[in-house]
Formats: structure tokens, sequence, C-alpha cells
């Protein structure tokens, strides 16, 4: 990996020392954890790493999988499915949407009845609808986890009832739940829903928040005896000129359902009363052009794919500047959006954020003679 440092005037907010780090509020529970979903900074964390029961937090896995396979239209919202047997005698009875073996049900009233209603019943048959047994989504789920870098995640179902391997840490979890508002922002409007009807029972999402919070949208409560009380909390508010920014709090092992959500509302609070975030780079934005070998083209222009963000305390006023390490030589093919390196952004010398760095164009491969020259190239010193 060779490395590059560039300290940039352009990049730079404000010329005083940074504020002191802000101290982060006492939380009740065992592991909690703070991201500004915008930026993707993690702004206080207790335990993060701390292996966990998830409980049903799990089914944010059976979520993202869920609106992967309609995204992909592998299933569709409107289609109808069976409800198998082992759907119907799963255990949980509070954690139910009552689905019954003699009537179909729509994916679209599955999503609602595994988002709103935590329905364990639910997270099996769209398993079963999605991979055909509940043991082949099982290894969907862990093949997933691995794709989106959940390093202390394992999955043993899809609903979350007690496994010795069904386990996760608050970091894991935040990566997760940021990834599926990102990833799938229509179908993230079902964690919104306050109620949800179906066969004739009613049943109130159990995230509080949504009834004591305008600006929370989600996410997802979870709870066994040995996990506790748990809550994944998102919230989107202003952000004065640079629009709108979320935070993401989770909150794990609680001594109950109002002090999972007491605990959530003040780290939400906290974060947004204490930090502020600033854009640093436009989507598709060129930040660098190196050189590209035995390629069609010789310069490569770096980006991202995605508006980059950095947050910092309230009022503060640091230096930031950037660090890129990228492998080199850069060697066609390199296809679109592949990753080629990472930005670091640092504020008076310590990282506070890193992003992937892309290719924001596709390099083919250059012509046999190009290609010959560039391999000689590459054998001299440079």
């Amino acid at each position: 990996m060779k490395k590059f440092l560039a300290v940039c005037a352009a990049l730079c907010l404000f010329a005083n020392a940074a504020a002191e780090s802000v101290a982060p509020p006492t939380i009740a529970a065992r592991s909690w954890l703070l991201m500004d979903a915008t930026s993707g900074q993690i702004l206080a964390a207790h335990e993060p790493d701390m292996r966990i029961e998830p409980a049903s937090l799990t089914k944010l896995m059976t979520a993202y999988l869920a609106f992967s396979a309609v995204r992909d239209k592998r299933i569709d919202l409107q289609q109808t499915v069976n409800v198998s047997v082992n759907a119907w005698k799963v255990d949980g009875d509070s954690s139910k949407m009552f689905i019954e073996p003699s009537t179909p049900v729509r994916i679209q009233d599955l999503l609602y009845g595994l988002i709103v209603q935590s329905g364990n019943d639910a997270a099996i048959t769209l398993a079963e609808a999605i991979a055909g047994s509940e043991a082949t989504f099982v290894d969907q789920m862990n093949r997933t986890a691995l794709s989106l870098g959940l390093k202390n995640t394992h999955f043993a179902n899809p609903h979350g009832l007690p496994h010795v391997e069904n386990y996760a840490t608050a970091r894991d979890l935040s990566t997760l739940a940021n990834r599926l508002i990102i990833d799938f922002p229509e179908l993230y409007k079902i964690y919104s829903t306050k109620s949800f009807t179906y066969n004739k029972i009613t049943q109130p999402n159990r995230n509080r928040l949504l009834w004591l919070d305008p600006t929370v949208d989600g996410v997802k409560t979870g709870h066994t005896q040995a996990a506790g009380y748990c809550l994944i909390a998102a919230a989107k508010r202003p952000n004065g000129a640079h629009g709108d920014r979320r935070m993401l709090s989770v909150v794990l092992g609680t001594v109950s359902d109002s002090v999972r959500a007491q605990e959530s509302q003040k780290l939400l609070n906290w974060g947004f009363q204490n930090f502020e975030t600033h854009k640093m780079y436009s989507k598709g934005q060129v930040v660098l052009a190196p050189t590209v070998w035995k390629g069609a083209i010789n310069k490569l222009k770096l980006g991202f794919n995605r508006d980059v963000y950095v947050t910092l305390p309230q009022g503060s006023r640091p230096k930031i500047t950037t660090q890129v390490e990228r492998t080199d030589p850069l060697v066609a093919p390199i296809a679109r959006h592949a990753p080629v390196g990472t930005l670091k952004l640092l504020a008076n010398d310590q990282i506070i954020n890193s992003v992937p760095l892309l290719a924001l164009e596709a390099v083919p491969t250059a012509s046999i003679v190009g290609r010959s020259i560039d391999t000689l190239r590459l054998l001299l010193p440079h």
C-alpha cells in the first residue's frame, strides 16, 4: 500500500485549535453506541464490540435480505405465499403476526408483520419464500453479514429467538441499520409505521420513540431475558445549509422498555445538540487523477459515489486535512466504482473519518501494443 499525505487549504474549515471532546452522557445499558449516520462517524460508544444476543434486532438482517429480494425482483410485494406449519408453530407468543397455514399472505403484509409487529412467524415465512428453506436463508444472512463488514456477528435463525450461535455487537448493528436505511430508502419507510392490522389483530410498533419524538423514523426493538431490552433508533433533523442529517443510536441490555427508549432519546439529543456535520466532497467530485497502467486512458478520476461529510464538536474550529492511501500501481481493467484506496479525514492530525476512494469511471484495457509498452515501463524505476 503506497501512502500519500495531502494537506489541502481548500479543506480547512477553520484555523483555530479543535475544541475539547464533548463528554457523552451516562447511559444505563450494557453496551451502546451513537453514530452520525450522515458522515458515518461514531461519536461515542461503550463496549461497542461486546458480543450480545441480538434478540429481534436479528430481524434487521432478515429485512435487509427481503428488501434485496424485492429490489432484484426475486419476490414481489403483491405476491402471495403459503405459510408453513414450521412458521405457524414458531415460539414467541408475544412476537407473532398470527398468520395461518390455511391462508396465503402477501409479501407486503409479511414485511409489515416482520417490522411493525416483530413477527417471528413472518420472519420464517419470508425466509422460506426467498431461499426455499430457513437453513438456506440463514446461510445467506451470514454471507451478507460478511459482505457488509460485520466482523463480530453470526446468525442462527431469521427471528432472533435465543441460540448460542446468534450474536452481534453494537458496532455491527449500527452498520447494518445504516446500510438498511441507505440501500433501501423507500422500503425503510415501513419502520416509521406506528401500528399494523392483520387477521383482525392490531399491534403497535414497540419503538416508543415513534410517539415521543417526531424526528424519529425507526428502527427496531429487541428483547429476551438474556439480551435485556434493546433499541436501535434513527432520527433525522435539519442541519442548516447542509440539509438534513441523521443520528443512529444503539442501546443494548437495559432493564425495561421505558429505559431503552429514555436512554436512546438521551443519546440522540446529545448528538444533535453537541455536534455539527459539514459537507466535504460532493458525489462524483474528482479528488485525485493518478496514472493508470495498461489502460485505454492514462489518468483515472477518483472520488465517491455519495456526498462525504465530517462531524465535529459544535463550535470547534479544527483544521481538516486529508490523507490518501491507495494500492499502486493501478492496472487496467478497472470497473466503475471499484474501490482503489481510502481517503482519511484528520482534525488536528487525528483521524476522524475514513471513506473508500472509488474509480469514477471504468477503464478498459489498452491495445496489445499499449499493454506491452506499460509492462516495460513498470519494470523501470519510477
